[in-house]
């Protein structure tokens, strides 16, 4: 099983591709490869397996996503098809594309801004969260939690618009 990326081997490289193109059901500018959720896929025999890791354990999303990357491979001519849900490694933000952040800054949503306290070294310390509209540092945090658990709610204070921030694990 090919971990954190899209495989050589040209079968497992395909269902990777299908795969890949799911959106997030929470974000759907962004898609499950985007987000990084999409973690490893396999293709053997006659079965193709993908596996998926949650942004949180509890996110309600994941059951969408595992069916959603189900049905366009069965779409796409596999029979017998895979989709587990791991927690270990623990998703991280570090595992979001930079074309992903780029995508949700355009939607309205503050991408997280640096790597996260996983990551061995200095700990970033964040001093402001900037604002996807109009780009201003000078916003702050109404809500822990924002649309969705993986998220934050600020507000700018320049602008006045709300906005999510992605936080940062």
């Amino acid at each position: 099983m090919v971990t954190a990326g899209r495989p050589a081997e040209p079968e497992a490289a395909r269902v990777w591709d299908i795969a890949a193109e799911v959106p997030d059901p929470e974000v759907p500018v962004l898609t499950i490869a985007d987000l990084g959720v999409l973690r490893a896929v396999s293709a053997a025999d006659d079965e193709v397996r993908v596996v998926l890791t949650p942004t949180y354990s509890g996110c309600p999303a994941i059951d969408r996503m595992r069916d959603d990357v189900a049905q366009r491979l069965r779409a796409a001519g596999y029979a017998r098809v895979r989709v587990d849900t791991t927690l270990s490694p623990a998703w991280t933000t570090d595992w979001m594309s930079e074309a992903g952040k780029r995508k949700l800054a355009a939607y309205g949503i503050a991408p997280p801004d640096f790597r996260s306290a996983a990551r061995s070294g200095p700990i970033p310390v964040a001093l402001a969260v900037k604002c996807p509209r109009c780009h201003s540092t000078r916003t702050r945090e109404i809500a822990r939690f924002g649309s969705t658990s993986c998220k934050a709610l600020y507000e700018c204070l320049e602008c006045l618009e709300p906005f999510d921030y992605f936080k940062v694990h």
